[in-house]
C-alpha cells in the first residue's frame, strides 16, 4: 500500500459465483445461488433432491433410434454442470458420463441429466 494506491475491500466473500465464507483461519466455498439458478434456468427448481447424482447401475449409450432433443439445449445444461463441479467433485464422473452424448443428445440422456 506504500508503493501503489489501492483500497482494503475486506475478506473475499463472492467470486466468479462462488459463494466464499472465511471464520477463524477457516474458508469453505459453495455455489448454491449458482446452482439455484442453473434450476430455476431449466425449469427444475421444484425439482425432487436425491443423494445419488445417478441411477446405480445406469447405463447410457448412443441412441441411433431415440428421439432427437435440441443439442444446443443440452449442451448448455452440460456447460453448467461442468461448472458446478469446482465445488461438487462428487458430481464429476457423472457428468463426465452425460458430456459424452453432447453430439447427438437423445431424450434418454436428457433424462439422465435431470
Amino acid at each position: 500500500m506504500g508503493e501503489f494506491e489501492m483500497s482494503d475491500l475486506g475478506l473475499l466473500s463472492y467470486y466468479l459465483r462462488i459463494e466464499v465464507d472465511q471464520f477463524k483461519g477457516d474458508v469453505s466455498i459453495k455455489q448454491t445461488t449458482y446452482a439455484k439458478k442453473v434450476l430455476n434456468q431449466f425449469g427444475m427448481l421444484d425439482c425432487n433432491s436425491t443423494k445419488a447424482p445417478m441411477e446405480h447401475r445406469a447405463q447410457l449409450y448412443k441412441d441411433p433410434e431415440g428421439q432427437p432433443i435440441d443439442a444446443i439445449e443440452y449442451r448448455r445444461v452440460i456447460g453448467c454442470l461442468r461448472y458446478l463441479l469446482h465445488t461438487r467433485p462428487d458430481l464429476s464422473y457423472v457428468v463426465g458420463v452425460v458430456s459424452r452424448f453432447t453430439e447427438r443428445p437423445t431424450e434418454m440422456h436428457h433424462k439422465a441429466v435431470k
